[in-house]
């Protein structure tokens, strides 16, 4: 990457000021490359004259003026010019020659322009989406399922083996509840009649009835029990709510268009869960109190953890650890990535302690990417039809509307039917998506439908116009582009507004996998898409004055169309051809 490139440089100047004795030996500090917040001062720019004379105890623009001179003596082609800027930053100013490398290489590596190997021979364990069985899928865990497919596109596309765990909540004493609630009031010889949505309000009014009937959790814990203990009548009732959940599962899936390598839910672990307490036991970072077995942190550093009940049932934490060590073991990941609620931060806290305690820790490093909740304008969120926040209902909502907006344009007069309604449903999928991704994970959200489905604003049907009129500007020329024949001749200010962000796409990828953050992806793309359409406004592109010239806008709108096909993909969203 360019910024690696001019790192090079600097570190490559500094050596031969060096070896001449204009400075005095020193460990080269980190050279840090950042983005001018002004073009005016350049492409990137560099503070490490300021951090010798620090070190040095000299005038810092004294040191930038030797760099500078040896910097512009190395006769980089990647750098047209370079400027001193008050106390003394480097400021670099690319060259049209590297624009155009640039230019050329996204028309060329098309759909892997900003992939790279970084990750090469590292596994990343995600672990996202995680519905709980036996309610519906809410838009509670709309978040975690998108945000976590995005990371794990993302980390995929830098070389990374990538494997999605979609970690179930089926096990626990809701499901001894549960079991209660079927034997008492449900059709418990017809199972597979019920629905998801039966099985949340059989669950709602075992907890009304327990209000009255403080027998009801009793038998709740007492049935959980019987179901750990492998209890037949239990496992039957318990593995029909596991069959019901996924069904409904699987139709949001398709519909988001989500994939997830695998599906073990808390259950799956079960069987190690004895030999988990054991070692915890054994290697003393337990306590007993009143019959549970407790971790007790050093010095107090974080809340108490139960690990086994009193009454000999496991808890949550029991079977999180179980499953991290499954998953150091089969999967020996560098990186595990939890994409959770902030109502989970103490837990995984004392997850990656206690894994710590445990001695399983080694150089594998445990994030956790905290997503804050979905509002509506109001403060609770609602759809047309009532007070309801089951996804599914939300994601059809979206593509009605989206349906509406086609059939209202221009264009939505000369499709198919068919083509409406794939065409809406990308739309209104694809809204849905980039309102949460476009936003920093950890804040809440907000739901607001006018914004969410805005053609002009920062929205997916926004960037979806954009890329769709790209397509067709491309479809119209009837003129395929040979990359080797793009000439970049007088540049306008809004074509080399352009080309001087699109270079940034490999830099934002990365940035936005060490980050955890989608949404610096979607600002991208957003800023791309508004000074694409301020040029296309601005000038004619197949009727350009000149050949040459006609064949560079062309090669300007092929590269913007690719950049923001790539970078929808990696945010799981599909682009439509025409609009």
């Amino acid at each position: 990457m360019i910024r690696q490139e001019i790192t090079k440089l600097i570190e490559k100047s500094i050596k031969e000021l060096q070896k001449r004795k204009v400075f005095l030996d020193f460990d080269i500090p980190e050279i840090k490359i950042e983005h001018p917040g002004e073009k005016a001062h350049g492409d990137y720019a560099t503070n490490i004259a300021l951090v010798i004379g620090k070190r040095l105890k000299q005038n810092p623009i004294e040191i930038a003026e030797k760099l500078k001179y040896k910097i512009e003596d190395a006769k980089c082609k990647i750098i047209e010019k370079v400027e001193i800027a008050r106390p003394g930053f480097i400021n670099f100013f690319l060259s049209p020659c590297f624009l155009a490398r640039e230019l050329k290489r996204i028309l060329k590596e098309g759909n892997r322009y900003g992939s790279s190997k970084l990750g090469k021979g590292k596994t990343a364990v995600i672990d996202y989406s995680a519905p709980n069985i036996a309610k519906p899928f809410g838009i509670g865990h709309l978040r975690s399922t998108i945000i976590g497919q995005a990371i794990y596109n993302i980390y995929e596309f830098l070389g990374w083996k990538c494997i999605g765990d979609n970690h179930l909540g089926d096990w626990g004493t809701q499901f001894g509840k549960l079991i209660v609630a079927i034997k008492k009031w449900g059709d418990e010889k017809n199972l597979e009649s019920l629905s998801v949505n039966n099985l949340e309000k059989l669950y709602v009014r075992f907890h009304q009835e327990a209000e009255s009937n403080l027998q009801l959790e009793e038998e709740g814990r007492m049935w959980f029990k019987r179901l750990e203990e492998g209890n037949k009548e239990a496992v039957k009732i318990w593995q029909a709510c596991v069959d019901i959940s996924l069904r409904e599962f699987g139709k949001i899936y398709k519909l988001l268009g989500i994939k997830i390598d695998y599906t073990f839910g808390e259950s799956f672990y079960r069987g190690m869960l004895k030999n988990i307490i054991n070692e915890a036991m054994r290697k003393k970072i337990t306590i007993r109190s009143e019959g549970a077995v407790i971790i007790k942190y050093p010095e107090d550093e974080l809340p108490p953890a139960m690990i086994l009940k009193s009454d000999g049932a496991t808890t949550y934490l029991t079977r999180d650890l179980a499953t991290v060590k499954y998953r150091l073991k089969r999967w020996k990941p560098s990186l595990i990535i939890y994409e959770v609620g902030a109502d989970q931060t103490l837990h995984f806290q004392q997850l990656f302690k206690t894994v710590e305690l445990l001695g399983w820790k080694r150089k594998e490093k445990f994030f956790h990417v905290v997503h804050g909740l979905i509002r509506s304008e109001k403060g609770k969120f609602s759809t047309r039809r009532g007070k309801t926040v089951h996804l599914e209902e939300v994601l059809k909502e979206a593509i009605e509307r989206a349906e509406e907006i086609i059939g209202e344009s221009e264009t939505g007069r000369d499709l198919s039917e068919k083509e409406k309604k794939e065409i809406s449903e990308m739309i209104g999928i694809g809204a849905v998506k980039y309102n949460d991704l476009s936003q920093y994970h950890s804040k809440d959200i907000i739901f607001d439908w006018n914004k969410i489905l805005n053609l002009k604003g920062n929205s997916a049907p926004y960037l979806q116009y954009t890329y769709a009129r790209c397509q067709s500007v491309i479809k119209k020329a009837k003129l395929k582009i040979d990359p080797e024949k793009v000439k970049i001749v007088d540049l306008k200010l809004e074509e080399k507004n352009i080309l001087g962000l699109i270079y940034e796409f490999p830099e934002v990828v990365q940035e936005a996998a060490e980050k955890f953050s989608p949404n610096l992806i979607c600002n991208f793309i957003f800023d791309l898409a508004q000074k694409y359409n301020l040029f296309y406004d601005l000038y004619p592109i197949i009727k350009a004055e000149d050949g040459k010239l006609k064949i560079f806008r062309l090669a300007l709108t092929t590269a913007v169309a690719q950049l923001l096909k790539n970078s929808l993909f990696l945010c799981g969203i599909k682009v439509p051809e025409k609009m």
